[in-house]
């Protein structure tokens, strides 16, 4: 359990970093300064913390449903600013509509940054006991300081192609996604087993199966009729 907390800590800082990558360097500087500013704001906090607390958290099953709500919703927007993005790229005046919610999702840095800053915070200060805790602070928003415009240099560095990154962006955010709901079941089945076929939800879900197979099937011709006649 341990191990996938750390691999989703991870990748939701990889996520913060990579999302830098699409904003310019002042937004992205923007970005940094506020997270600084965010470390040095609750450090008198994070010092309250105890080792045993931040367990008990992470093994306490209502606080990770309440996380994972959280993280569902993050995800969803960072993979529907995904899925836009690809839609802006091939810019047509169908897809105007869709612009004000590229810009939205464009500007959305993410808020689950704050609580990995956090966590961060508080393991450095049990790694260096004795030392101040307002210079601790200190030093890690100026860590951060460094990271985040360095971390968006060298993964813009390594991945050049925009449409490359946006791929592993989504790729990472669908990942953290099935971990937070391996996160969230934590050794236990959501549901007791049964050998009796509940008939009328099987034959809800296959009618829900149907109506939206016939939705986007409606949608599709609607769409490939509105392009066919913009072509012409």
């Amino acid at each position: 359990m341990d191990t996938i907390v750390w691999i989703l800590i991870l990748l939701t800082a990889f996520n913060f970093l990579l999302k830098q990558t699409f904003w310019k360097p002042v937004a992205t500087l923007v970005a940094t300064g506020i997270a600084a500013v965010f470390v040095l704001l609750v450090w008198p906090y994070a010092i309250e913390q105890s080792k045993t607390q931040i367990a008990d958290w992470l093994s306490d099953n209502q606080l990770m449903l309440d996380t994972s709500v959280i993280l569902t919703l993050e995800l969803s927007l960072q993979m529907a600013f995904c899925l836009l993005s690809v839609h802006v790229a091939n810019f047509s005046p169908v897809k105007r509509r869709m612009m004000w919610a590229y810009r939205v999702l464009y500007r959305f840095p993410g808020v689950l940054i704050l609580p990995v800053l956090f966590f961060g915070l508080t393991q450095t200060i049990f790694t260096f006991p004795g030392v101040s805790f307002e210079l601790i602070a200190w030093l890690f928003a100026l860590f951060i300081a460094v990271v985040v415009p360095l971390g968006r240099w060298f993964i813009k560095w390594l991945l050049p192609e925009a449409e490359l990154r946006l791929e592993l962006f989504f790729l990472t955010n669908a990942l953290a996604a099935i971990l937070g709901i391996i996160a969230t079941v934590n050794g236990r089945t959501a549901v007791d087993g049964t050998t009796r076929v509940d008939w009328s939800a099987m034959s809800g879900c296959i009618g829900l199966f149907a109506v939206g197979a016939v939705v986007g099937w409606i949608v599709y011709v609607i769409k490939r009729k509105l392009t066919f006649k913009l072509k012409r």
